[in-house]
């Protein structure tokens, strides 16, 4: 099971803003945050990112450091395995490298995934010691690939996710909660399956966001309450949840199964075979074992060469040859 941990910044009502408040500046609680004194000598709180609610940590404080220490400890002596760390972009590294190993000490199998959304991935994963981060360069391209018919871009950031792949095994996804669902990210339907595709087939720790699996729909608006519609409460039974298709569950039960049959796709790179606009043929390898993988966006058919089909969408299976248009197949190498 993993947690999601914010441990950037706390809530105006979290107890230490509190008081530290009512100490003012200069007291142990001020210490746990960071702020600066006005002229007057008042305690100003900086915020994360420009909301007031959200109250940075001092994460040079050596309480603070202890604090999450013992926090994360919690949750794992209670079942937990595994931590997402929210925001940890905006936490200096060195925060980190003296809190994970403090962790590892006691819980050596954790797993530490850091929300990273841009810079030097590399660089965090061996600054931090996070196992790994979000791969939101992959993401960018793989929605915008699609719904822009621009196969040259995936294939770029494909380059740079095999660099990053020597050091850390980036967390791939298509969805999450803080961005625009890709089946409305994507304008075509018809090209909706070619997500699923990528985020089961390429190199990586695919993570499917709830929801995503059903095909449901709803956007990231940039105001107060802008993440409702993509965080809604799902019920347990999902055949009763508004919107759900059960062939969009069906092609990820089928995708994710055909990933578990082939575990070293865990680490695989990706060469490109054929790379058009709107026509990807790629193989993605560790070396000694291969799967081709083809994505076609286009009116017409495309021509792939392979072994046996191991999946495909109908039109392409029930042809019997090439990659139907607005197809894709997953072919044995």
């Amino acid at each position: 099971m993993q947690l999601d941990g914010v441990f950037n910044h706390v809530g105006r009502g979290h107890p230490w803003v509190a008081q530290a408040e009512e100490d003012g500046p200069g007291s142990p609680a001020a210490a746990r945050l960071r702020h600066d004194v006005d002229d007057a000598g008042a305690l100003l709180l900086h915020t994360f990112e420009g909301h007031d609610a959200l109250v940075a940590l001092d994460h040079s404080s050596p309480e603070v450091r202890r604090h999450v220490v013992e926090v994360l400890r919690h949750w794992l002596d209670r079942g937990a395995d595994a931590w997402r760390l929210d925001a940890a972009y905006a936490v200096p590294t060195d925060f980190w490298a003296a809190v994970l190993p403090e962790v590892r000490r006691t819980h050596p199998d954790v797993w530490f995934e850091a929300e990273v959304i841009h810079g030097d991935y590399p660089g965090f994963v061996t600054a931090s010691t996070a196992d790994t981060v979000t791969q939101y360069e992959l993401w960018k391209a793989m929605w915008s690939g699609l719904e822009d018919a621009n196969f040259h871009e995936l294939d770029h950031a494909l380059r740079r996710h095999d660099g990053f792949l020597d050091t850390f095994v980036p967390v791939t996804f298509v969805g999450n909660h803080d961005v625009t669902r890709i089946a409305s990210q994507v304008s075509d339907p018809r090209h909706h399956p070619h997500a699923v595709v990528l985020l089961a087939l390429l190199g990586g720790t695919p993570a499917v966001y709830a929801g995503d699996e059903l095909g449901l729909r709803a956007v990231k608006e940039e105001r107060a309450g802008g993440d409702d519609a993509i965080r809604p409460e799902l019920p347990q039974d999902t055949t009763a949840v508004p919107g759900a298709d059960g062939a969009v569950f069906a092609l990820h039960q089928e995708l994710f199964g055909l990933r578990r049959r082939h575990p070293w796709l865990h680490r695989a790179r990706s060469r490109a075979v054929t790379l058009e606009n709107a026509r990807y043929v790629v193989d993605v390898t560790d070396g000694s074992r291969a799967l081709r993988v083809a994505l076609n966006l286009g009116d017409d058919p495309l021509p792939v060469e392979g072994g046996a089909v191991l999946a495909a969408d109908p039109a392409t299976r029930d042809g019997g040859g090439d990659v139907a248009p607005h197809g894709w197949a997953v072919l044995e190498r």
